[in-house]
């Protein structure tokens, strides 16, 4: 599953924050692929439930669980999620080798 996504240090320790506040059922975090945006695709991340994600492939960094949407698995094939923080912003980042282009904006991407 390394194969399908690398998930960062940086990444996973964010997400154990935002697990932390999540509902009291929920064992990672589900990652998915969305048709939506001006340039087709975007990634969408939501809480997972154990009942939800039962037959799901995940990756593991630091005990924090992604599990891997079977219809985003393509598009994910050698991606990096990382963290991104600073004065300004905080945010999420996916380095993706299947993008061909991302929008101006930097919410969604074509491949």
């Amino acid at each position: 599953m390394s194969h399908i996504l690398k998930v960062t240090e940086q990444a996973s320790h964010q997400l154990e924050k935002i697990i932390q506040s999540a509902p009291s059922d929920t064992i990672g975090i589900l990652l998915g692929i969305d048709k939506t945006g001006c340039n087709g695709h975007s990634y969408k991340l939501d809480f997972a439930k154990k009942d939800e994600v039962a037959n799901l492939e995940y990756v593991e960094q630091n005990n924090i669980k992604v599990f891997i949407d079977p219809k985003a698995t393509m598009f994910l094939i050698g991606s990096e999620m990382d963290y991104f923080s600073d004065r300004l912003s905080s945010r999420f980042v996916f380095k993706n080798p299947n993008e061909k282009s991302t929008c101006g904006c930097g919410e969604s991407f074509s491949v």
